[in-house]
């Protein structure tokens, strides 16, 4: 009898946790739109639902494919990727604890754990996590969690996921890897040793920017419950909707990652010959100090690409002002292309600290539209 061989990810994004509706047939997963269910009995749950916040079918479906396109054991589903993040913090921290967080994060990150998480009792330091050794020297007695984003937010260095798995599972820390950028279509943490990944499923997974949400993966079932109990305790949990409308973004996620590739690499080579441009972050870019390490655990490079203009600050918010097909917006991921200035917008709760990114750093989320149109658009920005 001849084993039947793992679906490959464009089959499991299109059809993982989506068997078609046992009543009607349907080959989308409905949406229901439902916040309680009959009860076969008291305490006799229907398939294991009770109340949406608890557990809700569509959500469900999410759940399961995230976890299958991640390689993870449990998927859980969240109303924004912040809210993923507090939970996981709580769930795997306690007052005491220390976190080791990267020196090129998320605003949003930084700021739940500078300004929320630290209130709390847990202390965090800061580490250049591309610098292997560096993060093994952070390491304290009470470090339970080592956070790390590659490629990074917004300057889009390169952490070896395999090399600091090795380290925090020697101290008997959990690694957790932001994996919004590359996605799973490029990076599989959980295969290279992460204990978990976090996803703001508002970007490459929903890809359209039409629903906010966050997700987290695991390959520990016993920390997959833990955070199941969390996720129900705290309740910030993605709705019917919005889980159907990431649901649907994940079918054409391997299309479009491909196309945002495609797209930033032609970008890249642009912005590398414009005498506007003194420097162009891409891991893509041989001349990338990660670009070795991007390389081996990623399958391709993404559509994030950050440069820094000559002419400093007021240099780079015009640049940003004058684009036109690049829309002026926060947020990434969307099959639109947007331009920012991270300084002034997403990072803006990281000024005066060791997060502080360049004044004169744009970044881009490159979208999916005619490449001619964009290197045009960035041509007439740049000046």
């Amino acid at each position: 009898m001849h084993e039947q061989p793992s679906p490959h990810f464009e089959t499991l994004a299109i059809h993982a946790g989506q068997e078609p509706d046992p009543l009607t047939g349907a080959v989308v997963p409905p949406i229901h739109q439902v916040s309680t269910f009959k009860q076969d009995g008291v305490g006799g749950l229907r398939g294991g639902y009770e109340y949406s916040r608890s557990a809700n079918p569509t959500r469900t479906a999410l759940e399961e494919n995230l976890a299958a396109l991640e390689g993870g054991a449990r998927g859980l589903a969240f109303a924004s990727g912040l809210a993923a993040e507090d939970c996981l913090l709580r769930t795997v921290l306690a007052p005491g604890d220390h976190l080791v967080i990267p020196n090129d994060a998320y605003g949003g990150t930084f700021r739940l754990i500078s300004k929320v998480v630290e209130r709390w009792g847990v202390e965090w330091s800061v580490v250049d996590t591309s610098d292997v050794e560096a993060v093994r020297a952070a390491m304290r007695p009470r470090t339970r969690a080592v956070w790390v984003e590659t490629p990074s937010n917004p300057l889009l260095g390169i952490t070896d996921i395999a090399a600091v798995a090795e380290i925090t599972r020697d101290a008997g820390a959990r690694l957790v890897v932001d994996n919004t950028f590359a996605s799973p279509y490029l990076q599989q943490p959980l295969a290279l040793g992460a204990d978990v990944v976090v996803h703001s499923t508002t970007k490459y997974l929903g890809g359209h920017s039409d629903v906010v949400g966050g997700a987290l993966v695991t390959s520990d079932a016993g920390l997959g419950e833990e955070l199941a109990f969390h996720q129900n305790a705290m309740g910030a949990v993605a709705g019917p909707f919005d889980s159907w409308l990431v649901l649907r973004g994940i079918k054409t996620l391997a299309v479009r990652m491909d196309r945002h590739n495609a797209n930033a690499a032609r970008v890249v080579e642009m912005l590398r010959s414009h005498p506007s441009v003194h420097e162009v972050l891409y891991p893509g870019s041989e001349s990338h100090p990660g670009h070795e390490v991007a390389a081996k655990q990623m399958s391709g490079f993404g559509g994030m690409v950050s440069f820094r203009v000559t002419g400093g600050e007021e240099a780079a918010v015009a640049v940003c002002e004058r684009a036109r097909v690049f829309t002026l917006g926060e947020s990434l991921g969307g099959v639109e292309s947007l331009i920012e200035h991270p300084g002034r917008m997403t990072h803006a709760s990281a000024a005066g600290s060791a997060l502080e990114v360049p004044a004169d750093l744009v970044r881009l989320s490159v979208g999916i539209e005619a490449i001619d149109d964009l290197l045009e658009d960035l041509t007439r920005a740049l000046g």
